[in-house]
């Protein structure tokens, strides 16, 4: 990211605080931010989360783009799981109030071969944030949903057209929010390492399957060329 959109970003997140009209960045690299951008992110951001060792930076600036999680927990884990990534509400956090549950993001630091090639480490620094952004997408879905929505949800992910609508929708969330981009770098990056034209996620299903679970990149470039987020890029 050059200097000027440095600038823009850093003043917007920390001048603005938490606008929803965040200014959109194109691309982050890993020397986006100093170690005193770092501190500010997560004393602006980091109320209630556990951070995923290795990747505090991208998960800093996907938080910063979603701030009515700013006082929501949130706890990230690293560990071994088939899925590259997913996202729950705890157990005994279904009982309590939308907002005031604990929300858990597994990050998989090890799959089964095909799926390997995703994981969180072996994607690109843009598209980190973008699959980050969209799992966040996630929660700021549940926070609007009581027990009972819920458990309609959980009902629903029993149809394969459900997931499909339910994970397309995610996806532009974390549109709306101003991680276009980045969701369109990890959109290309999961194609380009499976060699695949589709992403249905950990699904038993053909790679290359009609439905468009996880938006193509070219519908999200269309969707970028008219949304007014993203119209003085």
């Amino acid at each position: 990211m050059n200097s000027v959109l440095k600038s823009v970003f850093l003043l917007t997140v920390f001048a603005c605080g938490y606008s929803q009209a965040k200014a959109t960045v194109k691309e982050f690299h890993p020397d986006s931010l100093t170690n005193e951008n770092v501190l500010d992110l997560k004393r602006n951001f980091g109320n209630n989360k556990s951070l995923p060792k290795g990747f505090e930076k991208q998960t800093l600036i996907a938080l910063s783009f979603f701030p009515e999680l700013k006082d929501v927990k949130i706890i990230f884990r690293v560990e071994n799981k088939t899925t590259p990534l997913s996202t729950r509400p705890s157990v005994t956090g279904m009982l309590r109030s939308a907002k005031k549950r604990t929300y858990i993001i597994s990050i998989s630091k090890k799959s089964i071969s095909f799926l390997d090639t995703i994981l969180l480490d072996r994607l690109n620094y843009n598209a980190q944030i973008g699959v980050l952004g969209h799992e966040l997408s996630h929660v700021s879905d549940f926070i609007n949903k009581g027990f009972g929505r819920m458990c309609r949800l959980a009902v629903g992910h029993l149809s394969k057209k459900y997931i499909d609508r339910f994970e397309f929708n995610t996806d532009r969330i974390c549109i709306d929010h101003g991680l276009g981009y980045q969701l369109l770098a990890w959109s290309k990056n999961v194609r380009e390492n499976l060699k695949s034209s589709s992403w249905l996620g950990a699904a038993t299903l053909p790679p290359d399957a009609a439905s468009e679970r996880y938006m193509n990149p070219k519908t999200i470039q269309l969707i970028l060329a008219t949304h007014p987020r993203y119209q003085n890029q």
